[in-house]
């Protein structure tokens, strides 16, 4: 357990070494990294920086755990998981505190991270209750045809900082209920929420082993996450994360053709048609947009509006920004938009905006680095959006809403398809065949119709084309570390 420095911030849940089997570690090195407070810029803690050795110590000690893991009942893995998340919800003020502390989004949203994630130790520990096989009517008298679902083995998962603690129990718990155990790297700016999980999970009985969290610094991530895809052991990859280097994790699991799930970047769409309700269109955008100050892979990148209501649209979308929108830290109640991550992130979104303005967009609202800190970037609204300025085509990550006008429906729809990437987009209308025909047509895994927050357990979520395989969540999220297999009884 460790207190910040200079940030005047303890907790019982705060932990400065990583966990493997079942124990706090260090990393072989003796090495360590700082973690930092995104909004004040001090310094919480130190935690190990582990590289390719410790993490295939780690692997070994999962396969280990795994060969007792995997005979555990369903049930067994259920009650389990039940426990943790009983934890969680008893715990939930003190990780939701942590979250803010060492990733910066307002409080109200980590409070909901937290029982968004905790959804997913319910929903997870629920389903390997129903990881049903089949009995295939044979064609053949004397022979049956039986299907059956078994562990896949050791996990690999790389997850990101944007939602530290669901990100990681919307992986973690699916591959636990299934009966497999996690070799797991929290991103470099957020491990402390995921050591806290790793507590309340030894408090709810998981056996060492089945849970280990490796923590590494930005210079040694790509050994680690090379170690995860290419050691024969690990049978699963799962990563949350840019498309760049989902790419590269990809090739690298070809090696031992790993099964991976991949969750990568987007550039999500939101389109206001001519018959949609403006005000809900706005609270869906405001919803979408802000959310995480920008910060999450489903956030909403091109605003896409008719010809008929884009003035109105961008105009009561510009008065409910100015009123609704307070920068600040996150532990103020008042505040509802964050710092981003880091400095680079600033850069990034200042640069994307700075090429817009440049290139012929308006800047409605915002469009510069706050007072508040270096960290903190304006809420931006931009209007006359062209396709040839880099916030049309990459994603922002940030808190900048750029519009584009359109005149037809099928120009929306192409607009919206022209991208390598389809993992979110959203849409408003209140004409019910636009509905179903533009549903149909978007290229996306997740699809909004008149909504701007699609998440939850029960769904499953994963992208199209460059944005990703696999899907999390759902029944769906289950079969990801379950292995099919087909037996044929002879002689009946």
């Amino acid at each position: 357990m460790a207190s910040a420095k200079g940030a005047q911030f303890t907790s019982s849940l705060l932990f400065e070494k990583a966990f493997v089997d079942g124990k706090w570690v260090t990393a072989k090195s003796g090495k360590t990294f700082e973690v930092c407070n995104p909004s004040t810029g001090d310094v919480l803690g130190t935690v190990p920086d582990m590289d390719a050795t410790d993490t295939r110590q780690a692997i070994e000690v999962a396969f280990k755990a795994f060969q007792q893991w995997r005979e555990t009942t369903a049930k067994e893995r259920c009650v389990i998981l039940r426990r943790w998340s009983d934890l969680c919800v008893e715990n939930k003020g003190e990780l939701a505190r942590l979250l803010v502390t060492e990733m910066g989004k307002p409080l109200q949203d980590a409070q909901g991270e937290v029982g968004y994630g905790t959804g997913f130790m319910e929903w997870f520990g629920e389903e390997a209750r129903r990881a049903y096989g089949d009995i295939v009517p044979s064609p053949f008298k004397n022979k049956r045809i039986l299907i059956m679902k078994q562990p896949i083995g050791v996990c690999g998962m790389i997850t990101p900082w944007n939602f530290p603690n669901a990100m990681i129990t919307r992986k973690a718990c699916a591959a636990i209920a299934a009966g497999c155990t996690v070799v797991l790297k929290p991103a470099e700016d957020t491990p402390y929420s995921a050591l806290a999980l790793c507590k309340l999970a030894e408090q709810a009985g998981l056996p060492p082993g089945v849970l280990n969290v490796v923590t590494s610094s930005r210079s040694n991530a790509a050994a680690v996450g090379k170690e995860l895809c290419e050691n024969p052991i690990v049978k699963k990859i799962s990563f949350t994360g840019s498309t760049n280097v989902g790419k590269i994790l990809l090739q690298q699991s070809a090696s031992t053709v790993k099964k991976v799930s991949l969750e990568l970047g987007g550039n999500a769409p939101f389109i206001v048609f001519d018959s949609a309700d403006v005000e809900a269109a706005v609270t869906g955008a405001m919803a979408c947009k802000f959310r995480c100050s920008g910060q999450t892979c489903v956030c909403a990148n091109r605003f896409l509006v008719q010809e008929g209501i884009y003035d109105r649209f961008v105009k009561r979308l510009a008065e409910v920004m100015n009123a609704d929108l307070r920068i600040g830290d996150g532990m103020d109640p008042a505040t509802t938009q964050g710092p981003l991550i880091n400095k680079a992130a600033v850069e990034k979104v200042d640069g994307l905006v700075k090429d817009a303005v440049t290139k012929g967009a308006k800047v409605v609202l915002g469009g510069q680095i706050d007072a508040k800190g270096d960290n903190f970037y304006q809420p931006t609204l931009l209007t006359d959006i062209t396709g040839g300025m880099r916030c049309f085509q990459e994603e922002i990550f940030g808190p900048v809403a750029a519009c584009v006008k359109f005149k037809t429906e099928e120009e929306a729809v192409a607009i919206a398809n022209a991208t390598q990437y389809g993992l979110a987009g959203y849409f408003f209308s209140r004409d019910i065949g636009q509905i179903w025909r533009v549903a149909e047509k978007l290229e996306y895994g997740l699809v909004g119709a008149n909504e701007g927050l699609m998440s939850t357990p029960e769904a499953p979520f994963g992208g199209w084309k460059e944005s990703g395989l696999g899907r999390e969540g759902g029944k769906y999220g289950l079969d990801e570390y379950l292995e099919v297999k087909y037996v044929c009884m002879g002689g009946i």
